[in-house]
């Protein structure tokens, strides 16, 4: 719900500083949680850090793109950064089922204070500060609309399997939901600095990202919540061999991100993002097509063309996202794609697991059907957001659009004032007195006019002489 806030605060106010305070605050949320004395306190500190992780996840994307200018460093940098989230997937299940089963469930939130005091530290000393706030502010309304329309959206979907989509809590939420959506759009219009700019929206490249960011987490978290319901409930597997068993998956994920920026610099982000979407459908397909009585191998045969798929899919996705929005907006269209992942993963945990979860029972008795449609519509998502891909995004994506720096350079450029010159002749020295005034080369005209102020000793008010029409622009 606050990760628009948290890319536009780092914008603002220093990406380095929300980075940090993020990390702080999520582990202030952790160690609520390592010490909770109730199932209340326990939620509560989940939320402190989950709103943690909104200030932080956004900015971190945001400092990658600014940190690599270079769009071939910056495609490799975010690929092993959207690597991390197979790594989470390989090592979670795993060592948070031994650190469980060994030393008691607050060991997982111990365990992760190291990893995020070692984190704020290293942000600290090695990330530089960056901010772009100049002719823009905080848009409070928008902040409102945003935080409320997420949150209707997030709330509706995540309860409505156990309270009913049909009964009046969960309507209403959806109608908050629409409601808030139109009165975001219409205060984002008439701002005069929008936390989110619409134009930005026309760009074509940068829509087919967050679109297929949102495809590619629908299928993939739903997989996730559906493919361990299934080897628990129906093929009988306990929790922490199930999440083992994901393995092949994950860490194909991991390995394949290493290598995917590279790929998205040879070949271009249009094919690799539709091969990745392409592989990760056929994949769920596979996942469709298992039965109760089949073994695990057909399962893990599966699962290596989606970890492959995800592997080649999630950097260049949030790559492009970067690279064509303004770079003073980093922080800004970072959220956006992250948003438009976390719209794409609530949605595909809602939607797919009702369609397997509410029928168990069912499904244990007979031929999984119901898994067999959630995965079939999850690799329907897949095929859609390849389709996407082709369609709208160009094979240099990965390169920062020029009408983007200037839009943030007019922005930024500082206005030209008249000043008295000095009598030294470092001071009327051509470039640097161009330099001072437009910061632009010296025309022949603007060096023949200081050369005769350099003679005749002029101590009056400097008259530029007139400036061409290209330089003017």
């Amino acid at each position: 719900m606050f990760i628009l806030t948290g890319g536009t605060l780092g914008d603002l106010y220093g990406r380095r500083r929300i980075f940090v305070l993020g990390v702080a605050v999520f582990a202030i949320g952790t160690l609520v949680c390592a010490i909770a004395p109730s199932g209340g306190v326990l939620v509560l500190g989940r939320g402190v850090a989950g709103l943690g992780a909104a200030l932080e996840l956004p900015v971190a994307l945001a400092i990658l793109n600014l940190t690599y200018p270079d769009a071939a460093k910056r495609a490799r940098a975010i690929a092993i950064w959207g690597g991390m989230n197979g790594l989470a997937m390989a090592i979670g299940p795993t060592v948070g089922g031994i650190l469980a089963d060994t030393f008691g469930w607050r060991s997982l939130f111990w365990a992760i204070l190291p990893v995020a005091a070692t984190t704020g530290a290293l942000g600290m000393i090695r990330v530089p500060e960056t901010s772009d706030p100049h002719g823009r502010g905080l848009d409070v309304p928008g902040q409102v609309f945003a935080i409320v329309t997420l949150a209707a959206l997030c709330i509706g979907f995540i309860e409505g399997p156990k309270w009913g989509f049909a009964t009046w809590p969960i309507l209403a939420c959806f109608t908050l939901f629409l409601i808030g959506l139109c009165g975001f759009l219409v205060v984002e219009h008439y701002s005069p600095s929008p936390l989110v700019p619409l134009a930005i929206l026309r760009e074509r490249a940068f829509s087919a990202s967050l679109v297929d960011a949102s495809l590619m987490t629908f299928g993939m978290y739903g997989l996730l919540f559906v493919l361990p319901l299934f080897l628990q409930a129906v093929k009988g597997e306990p929790a922490t061999r199930a999440g083992i068993e994901l393995l092949p998956m994950s860490a194909t994920f991991f390995i394949v991100s290493l290598i995917a920026g590279s790929s998205a610099n040879a070949w271009g982000p249009r094919v690799v993002i539709s091969l990745g979407m392409t592989l990760t459908g056929t994949g769920l397909l596979i996942l469709a097509a298992i039965g109760a009585s089949d073994g695990y191998w057909p399962i893990a045969a599966a699962l290596f063309p989606v970890g492959i798929g995800l592997g080649l899919i999630t950097g260049p996705i949030a790559t492009v996202a970067v690279a064509n929005a303004p770079a003073a907006r980093s922080g800004m269209s970072s959220g956006l794609v992250n948003v438009g992942r976390m719209v794409g993963a609530t949605l595909g945990v809602a939607l797919l697991g009702l369609m397997f979860g509410p029928r168990m029972d069912e499904a244990a008795k007979n031929a999984p059907h119901w898994m067999s449609m959630s995965f079939m519509i999850g690799a329907g998502s897949q095929f859609l957001g390849a389709v996407i891909a082709l369609t709208w995004v160009r094979r240099d994506s990965l390169q920062t659009r020029a009408h983007h720096a200037r839009g943030v350079s007019d922005v930024a450029r500082p206005k030209v004032q008249r000043r008295k010159p000095s009598t030294s002749l470092a001071s009327l020295t051509p470039r640097l007195l161009m330099e001072e005034r437009l910061n632009a080369e010296p025309t022949p005209d603007a060096i023949a006019g200081c050369v005769r102020l350099q003679r005749q000793g002029l101590n009056t008010e400097l008259q530029s002489p007139p400036l061409p029409a290209a330089a003017a622009a």
